[in-house]
């Protein structure tokens, strides 16, 4: 039955993008992707069951490819990486963590009820410039 919102008109695209962008962190990969990485990652700890971290998905998803070259946005299981939630004293999700350097320098606890507050805490951490915001914040401290 189609018409007028339904189907599946034009989306696949897009899905694409985002897939492509939304990177998915676990224990192995883990130093590699996020504390060795070249850019700034935001982290995002998560669990399929929790309301709220599924509410938060589509916003991070979108923000992902915003700051696609920039800032590497993915997802972490705390039910899958509990010893990681536990080394980043994680005690609520959902839970954003901002990693530059191998560190934790900042998180952000619970759905804020959009994309426009995640992106002013990311662009507070890094700049709206993305990594060049990180150097030009290095030489000013």
């Amino acid at each position: 039955m189609d018409g007028p919102g339904f189907g599946n008109s034009g989306g696949a695209g897009s899905l694409l993008l985002v897939m492509e962008n939304m990177k998915h962190f676990d224990g192995p990969n883990f130093e590699a992707d996020v504390l060795k990485a070249s850019e700034p990652v935001v982290v995002d700890f998560y669990a399929d069951w929790c309301g709220p971290c599924r509410m938060m998905t589509p916003a991070v998803e979108q923000l992902a490819v915003e700051y696609a070259g920039k800032v590497t946005i993915g997802k972490l299981d705390v039910d899958v990486n509990q010893d990681l939630a536990i080394r980043y004293g994680v005690m609520g999700i959902p839970t954003l963590g901002l990693f530059r350097d191998g560190k934790l320098v900042d998180r952000l606890v619970g759905y804020p009820g959009g994309a426009a507050p995640i992106k002013a805490w990311i662009e507070k951490n890094v700049g709206a410039a993305g990594s060049t915001g990180v150097a030009e914040k290095a030489a000013t401290n």
